[in-house]
């Protein structure tokens, strides 16, 4: 299939919002059947990995290998990821990840890797420089995340050097989420307050300029969907 921008899109008061806010919203951001589309594959995939940290290292997991770990490990594991959150950068979530190289993407062509190539390139990539300013974006990096019960990331910033990394976005695939559910995307102001949280939607593009210190919350235990997005970084050179 073909991605398309929604027809919706008001580009100038978006960018006037940008250069106020230096974060927008874009609702809706592709057209319905594209978001649709991309929502379905994303559920209809099993290569899902569980990602976490320790320290400076970083752990996947699979879901067969997920599924095969005894009460007990599980327990470690959640006790370990736990206590390194308390005071410390700490993720987990499951992901599927894109290749960077556009040969790779093309060559998967999944509709996963066909949306970064679609954000890499034409009226897409037009479209953020436009609104942003950032007319040295050259591509889009990309990731699908699932958050379920007990996942989250906490308080970052995204700028890593070396990354060229000049925002960072999230693409909502999730219709009919309560804000008591945790998973929001909360943005942080200078004294660790939260200056906004913003629900998981369907087709909502957040785009926020890097760096901007913010977290994703634990998802509850009585979440009633997992929380699915696609996720990355604009990036230059």
């Amino acid at each position: 299939m073909t991605f398309a921008l929604h027809p919706a899109i008001d580009a100038e008061a978006l960018r006037r919002t940008f250069a106020a806010d230096r974060r927008i919203q874009i609702a809706p951001f592709l057209d319905d059947a594209s978001a649709q589309a991309l929502r379905d594959h994303l559920l209809a995939r099993d290569d899902w990995r569980l990602v976490f940290n320790a320290g400076e290292k970083f752990y996947e997991v699979d879901r067969p290998g997920q599924a095969s770990m005894t009460a007990e490990q599980q327990a470690t594991l959640d006790g370990i990821v736990m206590q390194a959150a308390t005071l410390g950068f700490q993720y987990r979530y499951e992901t599927i990840r894109v290749p960077d190289d556009p040969a790779e993407r093309g060559k998967n062509g999944s509709l996963l890797d066909q949306l970064a190539l679609f954000l890499s390139s034409g009226p897409a990539r037009d479209l953020l420089r436009t609104i942003t300013g950032a007319h040295d974006i050259a591509f889009a990096d990309a990731q699908a995340t699932c958050y379920g019960p007990g996942h989250f990331l906490t308080l970052h910033d995204d700028n890593v050097a070396g990354k060229n990394r000049r925002l960072a976005y999230v693409l909502g695939l999730t219709p009919k989420w309560r804000a008591e559910w945790g998973g929001l995307l909360m943005f942080h102001d200078e004294a660790g307050d939260i200056e906004r949280a913003l629900l998981p939607r369907m087709n909502v593009l957040n785009l926020f300029a890097v760096p901007q210190a913010h977290s994703v919350n634990i998802v509850a235990p009585f979440a009633g969907a997992p929380r699915y997005s696609v996720t990355g970084w604009l990036r230059t050179g």
